[in-house]
C-alpha cells in the first residue's frame, strides 16, 4: 500500500483528480470504478473543472459504479444513478456509464450479469473507493465474505443512519442494495481509496494496524498488490508515525 498524506479534503479531492486525469490520458479506453456518496464529490467537481478548463475527453472511458440502492427509480434523487448524473455525467462527455439495476425483476440474475459486464469489458483499470466508519468498502457490510462477486446486501442500521442525510427520514432509506462484492473489487487492476476526517480516523488505525479480517472487509485491499491511499491529517490523526507514508 502506498499512503499519500495531504492536508485536507480539498487536497486530497485534487490529488485523486490529478492520478484519475493522468489515467485517462494514458489510456482513452480506461475502465473506471466510481463510488457515491460524500467522499468523492471534490474529486468528481476537479474533474468537471478539468475537462471545462483543459479539455479531457471522458468519450471514450467506460466507468462501473460501486452499487446501487434496491428499490430506488434511476429519477430518485437519492438513487446513485442520479447521484451520478448530477455530480458528474452531464457535466462532461462520458457516453458508455453502467450501474447495477436496482428495479431488475430477477435481482440475482441482475448481480451475475454485472459481474459478467464488467468481465466483458477488459476488467476495472481504476476503482475508487471510499471506507465505512465500520470498515465497508462499496455496500460490502462486515461478515461479508471475500469471495464474494457481486451480491444483494442488507445494509447495517450504521451505514443507514450514515446515509440518512440524504433522505427526509430514517425510514425512506433502502435496507438493501446491490453492491460489487469484494471479489470483484479486488479484481480491479488499481485501486484508489480516498479517507478524509476525524470520523474516519479509527477505520484508518484498523486498515493499517488490524489484522486481515471479513469483520473489517476494507482489510483485504492490504492483498492488493496495487493500492494507493490519499488520506487527510485528520483521518491519518492515529497512524502517522508509519513510515510509508508520503506527501
Amino acid at each position: 500500500m502506498k499512503i499519500i498524506q495531504v492536508k485536507n479534503y480539498e487536497e486530497m479531492s485534487s490529488k485523486a483528480a490529478e492520478i484519475l486525469i493522468k489515467k485517462v490520458q494514458e489510456k482513452k479506453n480506461v475502465n473506471l470504478g466510481l463510488a457515491t456518496g460524500g467522499t468523492p464529490t471534490g474529486l468528481y467537481q476537479t474533474l468537471i473543472e478539468d475537462h471545462q478548463e483543459n479539455g479531457t475527453s471522458y468519450k471514450d472511458v467506460t466507468s462501473f459504479n460501486l452499487d446501487e440502492y434496491i428499490g430506488l427509480e434511476k429519477e430518485d434523487p437519492n438513487s446513485y444513478h442520479y447521484y451520478m448524473v448530477d455530480s458528474l455525467f452531464k457535466h462532461i462527455d462520458i457516453e458508455h456509464t453502467y450501474l447495477p439495476n436496482g428495479l431488475a425483476p430477477n435481482i440475482e440474475k441482475e448481480c451475475k450479469r454485472y459481474d459478467q459486464l464488467i468481465a466483458d469489458h477488459g476488467g476495472i483499470d481504476l476503482q475508487i473507493l471510499g471506507i465505512g466508519e465500520n470498515g465497508h468498502i462499496g455496500f460490502n457490510e462486515p461478515g461479508t465474505s471475500f469471495n464474494a462477486p457481486t451480491h444483494v446486501v442488507t445494509l447495517e442500521e450504521s451505514t443507514r443512519q450514515a446515509n440518512a442525510r440524504y433522505f427526509d427520514s430514517i425510514e425512506d432509506v433502502p435496507t438493501h442494495a446491490i453492491t460489487m462484492g469484494i471479489e470483484t473489487i479486488m479484481k480491479s487492476k488499481e485501486i484508489l481509496l480516498l479517507i478524509s476526517g476525524e470520523k474516519k480516523a479509527e477505520a484508518m488505525n484498523k486498515l493499517l494496524q488490524g489484522d486481515i479480517t471479513e469483520d473489517f472487509p476494507a482489510s483485504i485491499l492490504k492483498k492488493h498488490n496495487c493500492v494507493t491511499i490519499i488520506a487527510d491529517q485528520q483521518a491519518l490523526s492515529g497512524v502517522l508515525h508509519l513510515q510509508n507514508i508520503s506527501n
